[in-house]
């Protein structure tokens, strides 16, 4: 209950949200068809995985690596060096387009219903999506 002339303590409630995963630029950490756990307005740091807004097309929703912080953004990288569509292409990436940070993603069970494809599917159909602490370095190997 608030004292009387004070406003209560609001706490802002992390927003959980989900996106799903369309094309291989981020193959093999993720997969067309993944389920992801987006945490949005979350802190970000370079190696995070996360969901930004096209800077091109921005009714277009993006999954990418934050390489490292530039003047004017994020430079951001899919993990799959053979794929387009990340900062080698379009630049970096204004901050107010970036919108949260993915924690987890999910692989739904495919056509496959036998024992061990469900055992397997069980085994790796969760899992947490963790900051690759090497993208600088990536970086500059490109």
């Amino acid at each position: 209950m608030a004292e009387r002339g004070r406003e209560p303590e609001v706490r802002p409630r992390p927003r959980l949200g989900i996106a799903e995963v369309m094309g291989p630029s981020m193959y093999p950490t993720l997969k067309h068809g993944d389920q992801l756990l987006v945490h949005y307005h979350a802190p970000v740091r370079a190696g995070d995985v996360a969901v930004l807004k096209h800077p091109l097309q921005q009714d277009l929703l993006i999954v990418k690596r934050l390489a490292e912080r530039r003047d004017g953004g994020w430079w951001v990288l899919g993990d799959n060096p053979g794929a387009e569509g990340d900062s080698r292409v379009f630049g970096t990436v204004p901050e107010e387009l970036l919108l949260g940070r993915v924690r987890a993603r999910y692989r739904p069970l495919g056509g496959q219903r036998s024992v061990r494809a469900v055992v397997s599917w069980l085994l790796c159909a969760v899992r947490p999506v963790s900051a690759e602490r090497s993208a600088p370095r990536r970086l500059r190997a490109r």
